[in-house]
């Protein structure tokens, strides 16, 4: 249920905010001070000033809403709606009426400060990977932009009709272009790989991105594990390959080229599901940029977390993840 009533004005949306951020205590956000006392007020916000360092604050400074140009409560509903809802920054451009260039910033703004997952493994733990097509967008790109329209105007070669291949022809040829792209993508090709974890014994489970698919990487997700010998349940790739000669780790594998995709209790069956729903986030943003791939997919491990709350505990939680 959307918390409607929370965000019926930037007074209310304030008032929600003094709530969240000062629940253990106010104290001053630059000394840290307690020695802090009522001061005015800024807008709809308490002003507060702080016998210590003797400045003033109010409930927004120091966090990514200070100096925003976007009110409070149009920010709250952008943060709510674009994780609960997985809903575009360009839908919410149209729906808050407000700059898109500053909406983008802050929802970017606030998916840096999320703070990345710290994997803690109990096990027995699956480990899957999949691909995203996520190059350099806009401004960012290094190579030039492809030609377009007057560009390619004029004569063409040999003839000068428009012609292309048809049919079979066309059929063949698109085919062999698809076979000689597969395989497996890397951060400099433009299709970094995800790595998808769930820990059995915890029912965590975490989303990475990587510069690329290998050991190291592999060993480096897995290190921090509580027993001595880790269960992993892996796919027949080959990157998992050496965890088999490594006593800190006891692998069960299914090869799904010989279409095997269950095998007792090895599968990862749980972690393609959750990358399914990893892909399904990506979706509406219509491509991003494999810099910013990370900051993407953080919101959606709050995403799982707050998914089933109600509206209003929701809400508080995406705040205190704010701060």
């Amino acid at each position: 249920m959307f918390p409607f009533e929370l965000l019926s004005s930037e007074a209310s949306a304030a008032n929600l905010l003094e709530q969240v951020r000062w629940r253990e205590g106010l104290c001053c956000p630059r000394c840290r001070s307690e020695s802090v006392i009522k001061h005015g007020s800024y807008r709809e916000y308490q002003r507060y000033l702080c016998k210590d360092c003797d400045r003033t604050f109010n409930d927004k400074t120091g966090t990514i809403f200070a100096h925003a140009k976007i009110g409070l409560d149009k920010l709250l509903f952008a943060f709510y709606s674009f994780l609960r809802f997985n809903t575009s920054i360009r839908q919410l451009d149209a729906e808050l009426d407000v700059s898109y260039r500053s909406l983008r910033r802050r929802v970017e703004q606030f998916a840096r400060t999320l703070d990345a997952p710290a994997i803690n493994l109990v096990g027995p733990v699956e480990i899957d990977e999949f691909y995203v097509s996520a190059g350099k967008k806009g401004r960012e790109r290094d190579r030039e932009s492809r030609s377009r329209a007057l560009s390619k105007r004029g004569r063409g070669t040999e003839f000068y009709v428009s012609a292309g291949k048809k049919g079979r022809e066309r059929d063949r040829e698109s085919r062999s272009r698809a076979l000689s792209k597969r395989g497996r993508g890397t951060y400099e090709e433009d299709k970094p790989p995800v790595f998808t974890l769930v820990d059995r014994g915890t029912s965590q489970r975490y989303v990475i991105p990587a510069k690329s698919a290998d050991e190291a990487t592999v060993r480096l997700l897995l290190d921090n594990h509580e027993k001595e010998s880790l269960t992993v349940y892996t796919d027949g790739f080959r990157a998992y390959d050496p965890l088999d000669d490594d006593e800190s780790f006891h692998r069960e594998s299914v090869i799904h080229g010989d279409g095997e995709y269950v095998d007792g209790d090895a599968h990862v069956n749980t972690c393609e599901s959750h990358a399914s729903l990893a892909r399904r986030w990506l979706s509406p943003h219509r491509g991003v940029s494999k810099d910013k791939l990370t900051a993407y997919l953080r919101p959606f491990q709050l995403r799982r977390r707050i998914l089933r709350k109600p509206g209003r505990e929701a809400l508080k939680q995406i705040i205190r993840e704010a701060l």
